[in-house]
Order: C-alpha cells, then sequence, then structure tokens
C-alpha cells in the first residue's frame, strides 16, 4: 500500500493505522511476541501510521514501539499521547487529565526516550484538563515544535469549542475521538468543526472495540471493556441487533463485517467532508489484511442506509463518564 492520505498542517500518513492499544494488556492478556508481530506485520502490509500513548500499559506500550522502530523508524508515522494521568484496567481508579506547561514538556521528554527517537511525528493530548486552559497546553505543545521535538499537533476527544481555541495558537493536524457506526455523537459539531479548521480526523475504535466485527460474546475479567455501558448485562446482548445489520451488508458483499464497518466509516467521512484515517488495532496479523480489504470495498446508497440506520439500534453510553469524552462537554 503506497497511498497516502492528507489529514491536516501537512501531515500525510498511510489510509489505515494501527492503534497499538490493542497490544497493551487492555483487552486482555497478550505476549511481547505477540505484540511486535502485530506491530511488524502491519508495517509490513503498509499499515505504517502508529498510535501509542504514554499511559497505555504504563508506558510498556511504548516500548514495545520503540523496539520496532529501532530497525524501522523511517517507515513509520509515529503518534503517541499525554494528558491521561491514574488510568487503571481494572476500573479500581478513575483516571484524571493534566495539561499544564511544565507537565507537556516533561511528558514529550519521557515519551521521546521510551520510544527511542528524536522527533514524534503526531503529538496529542490525550484528554483535556479543564482546570487549565486549553491555550496554555497547546502553547506547550507548540513550544516542542519549535524545538523539534514534535512535528505535528493533535487532540483527542475535543469540543468543537476546543477545536477553535486549539487552532488559534498553532495548526492541528488531527483531531482524534471515537466515531463509527455505533458512536456518531461526533458527527454533530466536532467534525464541522474539524473541517472549518482544516483539521483531519483519526477515527479511534473504528470497529466499535470489536464489537462490530461479529467475534465479541463474552469478555474476560481483566478486559477494561466490562467497565462500559454498552458491554454490561443487557445492553451487550441487546447490541447484536446492530451487529445483525453489519453482517448482513457483508453477506450481500461476500465481505466480513470489519471490512463493512470501516468502509462505512470511510464512506461517511468522505460525505462530511473531513480526510479521516481510522486506526483499528488488532494482535493478529489476518485482522490486519481483513481491516486493509476494507479500502476496495464499495457500499451502495442502499447499504449506506440500512447501516446509518443502525445507530438508532445501539443500546447504553460509550463511556461511563460522559465528561470524559467530548459529547459529555458539548
Amino acid at each position: 500500500m503506497t497511498r497516502q492520505t492528507p489529514l491536516g498542517d501537512g501531515l500525510t500518513v498511510s489510509p489505515l493505522g494501527f492503534g497499538a492499544m490493542a497490544v497493551a494488556q487492555v483487552y486482555g492478556s497478550v505476549s511481547h511476541d505477540q505484540g511486535l508481530a502485530a506491530l511488524h506485520s502491519a508495517i509490513d502490509q503498509g499499515m505504517t501510521f502508529i498510535d501509542t500513548a504514554n499511559v497505555y500499559a504504563d508506558g510498556e506500550n511504548e516500548r514495545l514501539v520503540g523496539e520496532v522502530l529501532r530497525d524501522r523508524r523511517d517507515e513509520v508515522t509515529l503518534a503517541t499521547k499525554f494528558g491521561i494521568v491514574g488510568l487503571s484496567i481494572s476500573g479500581e481508579s478513575r483516571p484524571t487529565a493534566r495539561g499544564g506547561h511544565d507537565y507537556v514538556l516533561a511528558c514529550c521528554d519521557e515519551s521521546l526516550a521510551r520510544l527511542g527517537v528524536d522527533t514524534i511525528d503526531l503529538y496529542y493530548m490525550h484528554r483535556r484538563d479543564v482546570s487549565v486552559p486549553i491555550e496554555e497546553t497547546v502553547g506547550a505543545m507548540a513550544e516542542l515544535v519549535a524545538a523539534g521535538k514534535v512535528r505535528h499537533l493533535g487532540l483527542s476527544e475535543v469540543t468543537a469549542d476546543e477545536i477553535a481555541a486549539a487552532s488559534a495558537v498553532h495548526p492541528i493536524a488531527a483531531v482524534q475521538s471515537e466515531w463509527s457506526l455505533w458512536s456518531r455523537d461526533v458527527e454533530s459539531s466536532v467534525v464541522p468543526a474539524a473541517v472549518a479548521h482544516g483539521v483531519g480526523f483519526v477515527p479511534y475504535s473504528p470497529l466499535g472495540r470489536g464489537f462490530l466485527t461479529g467475534t465479541v460474546a463474552t469478555l474476560s475479567d481483566n478486559d477494561f471493556r466490562n467497565k462500559i455501558p454498552r458491554f454490561a448485562g443487557a445492553n451487550l446482548d441487546a447490541n447484536a441487533a446492530v451487529v445483525d445489520v453489519v453482517r448482513g451488508v457483508a453477506a450481500e458483499l461476500d465481505a466480513t463485517p470489519a471490512q463493512v464497518s470501516l468502509a462505512w466509516l470511510l464512506a461517511r467521512a468522505t460525505t462530511m467532508g473531513i480526510p479521516s484515517v481510522p486506526i483499528p488495532g488488532t494482535r493478529n496479523p489476518a485482522r490486519i489484511t481483513e481491516n486493509l480489504g476494507a479500502l476496495s470495498l464499495s457500499l451502495t446508497d442502499a447499504q449506506i442506509t440500512r447501516l446509518d440506520a443502525a445507530a438508532d439500534l445501539v443500546s447504553g453510553a460509550r463511556s461511563g463518564d460522559p465528561n470524559w469524552v467530548s459529547q459529555g462537554r458539548e
């Protein structure tokens, strides 16, 4: 895969990225070798936009990505993030956000050391610290660009107003938020704001944290999805209706539910006039190949209409704390 997708601020990346959180002990146990194999397979197949964060596995995910980068740095567009503290997969503690000037600068240096690189291609504010003016946070990020430690800036789970305020400080290349067939709240104001300010969009969990693939029936005890309302109790069973719609379209196209879900998201972004690069994650190299198949899948207008309607079938919120995501602050 040689084609590239432009986001914002002159940044171009592979048309699908790889969400490295999937190999960070978040969705259950995964071995070190399994994580390395998945990352190498993604790059081998042209999925060279790799996304991690300092908080994933308490920095170990960045170190894992760094192992891959030792010999393949020139092949990869590297994204990482700062801003979440106190993340607990078990749910025993509630995470908080930090965005103070000195904290931002320190986090970048720590990430550079763990990754073993001199420069981060895309550096995200992972969550908005509402106790700190966003101008201060983005101003510190802009200093990192001036110092050559970061090439482009990104924001995650921000509101339309926050996009506007941040863009007044420094050009923003990408906004990353959850966006998929069953998480469409960003379409009301976040996506239009990104379009207005020339910002690309990077949907995380574009497969509904794996649910839209049709392979999620039960969750292990150490799976953080247990804390998400739409995966809890009766909601998990009720949401099977969404997957049924996706499966129906997949059968018509001789495709998989994952491919249909990604193809819908790419088509939806095009309709809304925004460059978009989803970042599905997986531990299985075969799934990477499968996901890339979405790039050549075409949906009919009738199929898109059926998939659009599936959002009305979703039961349960996408976050246990609405204020933790942009939807709760809009």
